[in-house]
């Protein structure tokens, strides 16, 4: 798989690049998170929370047109419809995603840091959404996160994590956490690698240099849980997704 490419910013369109990141990609970030996160947070109220994932979808295609970046998809064909699972991804950046919300066509539901909750608007949106907040910093609390996710994986429903645990500041993937895995055995639901590329170019990590360019997400064929130890899965999955990264 040949790695995106990030378009280059000309020194002549510097400045008006930074004008259009500023007057343009920051302003329609926010409001259409405050727009949609509002009419989904009613949608959820009122009992139409099943149609809330188009909403979070349109969401996240919105902004990744606006940001510019061109999107390519690979592996829906793999995946059975119908069928839940739990994605396993490497992160690169915090438009990662764009590309797993937007582009994947899978109703999924994340596995985010409880600071998040926090957020105005977003947070509560998310958990009315059934999205799963997750104590890092204690154990106990984590794992009784986790157990939430068993309830919300049915019926084609996915859950996303990054089992890194936090986004790669290079070209290298991180070990692999447990959660992604146990939760995979516990619901008896295969994991489906999924590998990115290009978003760290996008928007680089720790900073808000948004740039013009290609992202790709590929969806890997599923790896059945039932006969493998959640190492054994990490271990599993993480081969696929380096290999697919031309990573050793």
């Amino acid at each position: 798989m040949e790695a995106p490419t990030t378009t280059p910013v000309p020194a002549l369109w510097w400045l008006p690049y930074q004008l259009y990141k500023w007057l343009v990609i920051a302003p329609a970030l926010i409001l259409s998170t405050l727009v949609l996160g509002s009419v989904i947070i009613l949608m959820c109220l009122v009992g139409l929370g099943r149609f809330t994932n188009v909403m979070a979808q349109v969401w996240a295609r919105f902004n990744a047109y606006v940001t510019l970046m061109w999107v390519t998809v690979e592996g829906k064909e793999l995946l059975t419809p119908g069928q839940s699972y739990v994605l396993a991804a490497n992160h690169l950046s915090l438009v990662d995603i764009y590309l797993l919300y937007g582009f994947t066509g899978l109703d999924v539901r994340w596995v985010m840091k409880k600071e998040l909750r926090k957020v105005p608007v977003l947070g509560l949106a998310c958990e009315l959404m059934g999205h799963i907040y997750i104590d890092r910093s204690r154990a106990d609390r984590a794992f009784a996160s986790l157990a939430k996710a068993k309830q919300r994986v049915t019926q084609g429903v996915c859950v996303v994590f990054f089992p890194e645990g936090t986004r790669s500041r290079s070209n290298e993937v991180g070990s692999f956490k447990r959660g992604a895995f146990h939760t995979a055995k516990e619901l008896g639901v295969p994991v489906v690698p999924v590998s990115l590329q290009g978003t760290d170019k996008i928007l680089p990590s720790d900073t808000t240099d948004w740039r013009p360019g290609k992202a790709s997400v590929r969806l890997h064929e599923p790896i059945p849980s039932d006969d493998l130890s959640w190492g054994e899965l990490a271990e599993a999955s993480r081969k696929v997704i380096t290999e697919a990264l031309n990573i050793t």
